[in-house]
């Protein structure tokens, strides 16, 4: 079963400079601690990650996972999808980046999750599991950008 979260936080920064943090994959493990390690593997002609490895503490194991980045709809939308994953068979998502207006160094970010575990799991652990997600990817990233 696919479970699915939609957050959003506004955060102290231009979209330009969050976009810039959210595409410095190799610096994710600076503000989303639950992050071992960081590996682009692939790149397009433009330098991006296209497809990323990252090893993380998850639900008291270490959890490895490709992604692979979609930039169609930069730099307002960085979406990806699961590539392969040890304990995921669904891991796609997007971060949306929106302008507040009148404050030009304050964006809007929306988060969208959809999971999907290789082992079912109790609905009160997959609920912990994904605010721990969504804390990292919003309140980690907030304050990794207010510093």
């Amino acid at each position: 079963m696919v479970d699915q979260t939609t957050q959003r936080i506004v955060v102290g920064a231009s979209p330009t400079r969050t976009w810039e943090v959210l595409t410095d994959f190799e610096r994710y493990p600076v503000w989303a601690h639950d992050l071992k390690t960081v590996n682009i593997d692939e790149h397009d002609d433009d330098g991006r990650g296209t497809l990323v490895t990252y090893r993380a503490a998850g639900m008291g194991r270490s959890t490895s996972y490709s992604l692979r980045y979609d930039y169609s709809k930069a730099p307002a939308v960085l979406a990806w999808e699961l590539d392969e994953g040890d304990i995921t068979r669904r891991l796609d998502g997007e971060y949306e980046l929106h302008p507040v207006n009148g404050s030009p160094d304050q964006t809007e970010v929306v988060y969208h999750l959809s999971v999907e575990l290789v082992v079912p799991l109790p609905g009160f652990v997959k609920r912990r599991a994904e605010a721990r997600i969504v804390h990292t990817a919003l309140s980690q990233l907030r304050d990794h950008l207010e510093r």
